[in-house]
């Protein structure tokens, strides 16, 4: 699944007002990072994370990393932050974040 530049426009604007709950430091990406991503990705399809002074990887590096290990698609990535997205399969479809469609398609 890859993201139009309109969705991520959209994403990043309702990634503005979460807050962060990821944190990557000098651990880097372990296993309990990677199912706590993948838990939060599934709950609210939306997550932004932060990467540390202390770790090892780039805010791009990370951010890219974790979106392979999760199945989700990298959003945006500012200094230390990122934003990741992965539609839910278990969320009701009233609760689920709605992408703009393209319109070429």
């Amino acid at each position: 699944m890859d993201l139009t530049s309109k969705q991520r426009a959209q994403l990043r604007g309702l990634a503005n007002s979460i807050d962060t709950i990821l944190h990557v430091g000098k651990d880097g990406l372990g296993d309990n990072l990677v199912k706590q991503a993948d838990d939060a990705l599934e709950a609210r399809e939306l997550i932004k994370g932060r990467v540390l002074e202390n770790a090892m990887l780039t805010s791009r590096e990370a951010a890219e990393a974790l979106a392979s290990a999760t199945r989700s698609e990298v959003v945006q990535v500012i200094g230390t932050k990122f934003v990741l997205y992965r539609p839910s399969h278990k969320k009701d479809k009233k609760d689920r974040i709605v992408l703009v469609k393209d319109k070429r398609a």
